[in-house]
């Protein structure tokens, strides 16, 4: 089986700690997406080949473990990394870089049907695909791979190919591209080709997953348009219909729910024993920040999620109640009450979650990190789980929190890739699973939740269930979005109980330990149950 992911623009660390992750995945995968501007310094890279100091450079500069010398990826470049099990014998990498490269032969040919290229393809002794032009050969697309057994000894191929199409060729100038000092590099818009990277994507996928094997599955994020905008509709909505969702269709807050989304209210001893306690201590809940349905259950059963680094988020996702105002700053006693909220309440299981804060150079990772070793300290039987944003990406952040060792280190993707921008414009799905891939790499019990009825289908579901799967992750949760006001993006449609359990069980088919759907489910509804089912490290099962 071939899973294709169109990812959209995506730094290089990030895709790369990804397809590292992919490596153990049970299936094959096809990654295809552009970077932000960064030139990559392959295996066999001379230092002289950067024509200017590195560091003067206005893009990243990064030492990459694929073959080939220094290169240069930007926007209007189409990257494509294929994770794929070869057969185990030498002339196998030759065989697999010959696939990708009649791939990109046969994409720039789809976009040439009268041949006004001439001859677009191989030159002898140097990799990649080339376009004969009348004076010399000029490079179209690079070519770096390289091969790994993974943990269970299967013979795996990462990397891929790079294809021009309206990358800015004056990024090159400052290398001698591919070491190669003789041969320009060219594009498919530089060769008068009118085609936009969009397509030519497409294509490339297509092209690719023919050559590649295996019945393909296909998810893509739904990437920012582009031109003016003449719409008067909100962004979020604007947003949702681009990816595919007519918001006015959705369903009305009037429209009263389904039977199987009433909860009935329960104000019992416990649950205002809580409540007295949170005020006492000045803390923040989840549960009453984000108007969980679970309040009244979860309470009276005497368990909380604590909310850490103050209740205002600096992101605006589409979905969510949490206060988006300026937040203040980080109150050095909150890991303290919070432990000692724990102690009182005699908790087996402690959740802490956040809210996201972009606005602080770890992203709020440290405090987090210092909950939990207050809970640590006050309380060592119990186990800790942490729901966390995720850290705009940065693996020091995350790795802060790791080195505080949570029992459980919780993300949620929340939607579909197709749904990603609408629903969390400052997010992103490739990220969401580079955070659950980093953590499970680590040693750490992964989980991860999302909500259904945005507009996602059951493919898409389970096509993320699958991704989840495949990073390492143990534990799923899904339940019904429900919407906070009209502000927020409409209810597409109510799944039903048999839909949930349906979910579950196509879940735990794809090797997931635990997945707890159902309409009411939360990220850290049954937390503690979820986590006496999951298995810490999956990576390397088949």
């Amino acid at each position: 089986m071939l899973r294709r992911r169109h990812l959209g623009r995506v730094s290089f660390e990030e895709a790369n700690d990804l397809q590292r992750a992919l490596l153990d995945a049970r299936d094959d995968y096809l990654l295809v997406f552009e970077h932000p501007p960064t030139y990559t310094r392959g295996v066999r890279a001379r230092e002289e080949h950067f024509l200017v100091p590195p560091e003067s450079l206005d893009a990243v500069v990064i030492d990459a473990d694929r073959g080939g010398d220094v290169t240069y990826h930007g926007p209007g470049q189409v990257v494509a990394w294929a994770i794929v099990t070869v057969p185990d014998d030498p002339g196998a990498g030759r065989a697999h870089v010959a696939r990708l490269e009649d791939a990109v032969i046969a994409t720039v040919g789809s976009f040439d049907p009268d041949g006004r290229l001439g001859q677009v393809g191989r030159l002898e002794g140097y990799p990649g695909v080339w376009v004969h032009l009348e004076d010399r050969p000029a490079k179209i697309a690079a070519v770096g791979v390289r091969t790994e057994r993974d943990a269970s000894g299967r013979r795996r191929t990462l990397h891929g190919v790079a294809l021009n199409v309206t990358v800015d060729l004056g990024a090159f100038a400052a290398i001698v591209p591919c070491g190669i000092p003789d041969k320009p590099v060219v594009s498919m818009a530089s060769l008068g080709l009118a085609v936009q990277p969009a397509e030519v994507e497409e294509r490339l996928g297509i092209e690719l997953g023919s050559r590649l094997g295996g019945v393909e599955h296909v998810a893509r994020v739904d990437v920012a348009h582009t031109g003016p905008n003449t719409s008067t509709e909100r962004p979020p909505l604007r947003r949702l219909r681009q990816a595919g969702v007519d918001p006015e269709a959705g369903i009305s807050l009037r429209v009263r729910k389904p039977e199987w989304l009433r909860v009935e209210a329960s104000m019992g001893r416990e649950y205002q024993s809580l409540r007295t306690l949170t005020d006492d201590l000045r803390l923040v809940t989840v549960c009453e920040e984000a108007g969980c349905p679970n309040i009244f259950e979860c309470w009276s059963s005497g368990t909380a999620t604590f909310m850490v680094n103050g209740e205002r988020c600096t992101r605006n996702c589409a979905f969510c109640l949490i206060d988006t105002r300026k937040p203040l700053a980080l109150d050095p006693s909150e890991p303290s009450r919070v432990a000692q909220a724990v102690v009182r309440l005699g908790l087996s299981h402690a959740v802490v979650t956040c809210v996201a804060r972009d606005d602080l150079a770890d992203g709020g990772a440290g405090a987090i990190a210092a909950t939990v070793r207050a809970i640590r300290d006050t309380s060592p039987t119990t186990s800790v789980e942490v729901l966390i944003s995720d850290f705009q990406g940065r693996a020091a952040s995350l790795d802060l929190v790791i080195d505080a060792a949570p029992d459980v280190v919780n993300h949620n993707i929340e939607t579909v890739a197709r749904l990603q921008r609408a629903a969390r414009p400052s997010a992103g799905y490739l990220r969401s699973l580079t955070v659950l891939a980093r953590a499970a790499r680590a040693g750490m019990t992964t989980k991860s939740g999302m909500m259904v009825g945005l507009g996602e289908t059951v493919d898409e579901v389970e096509e993320t269930m699958a991704d989840l799967a495949a990073v390492g992750v143990s534990i799923v949760t899904i339940g019904q979005y429900l919407r906070p006001t009209e502000r927020h993006l409409p209810v597409s449609r109510w799944w039903t109980p048999e839909e949930f359990e349906d979910l579950a069980a196509r879940g735990q088919r794809l090797g997931l330990d635990h997945v707890q759907a159902s309409p009411l489910t939360r990220s850290s509804y049954h937390a503690r149950e979820a986590l006496a089912s999951a298995t810490p490290v999956r990576l390397g099962r088949s």
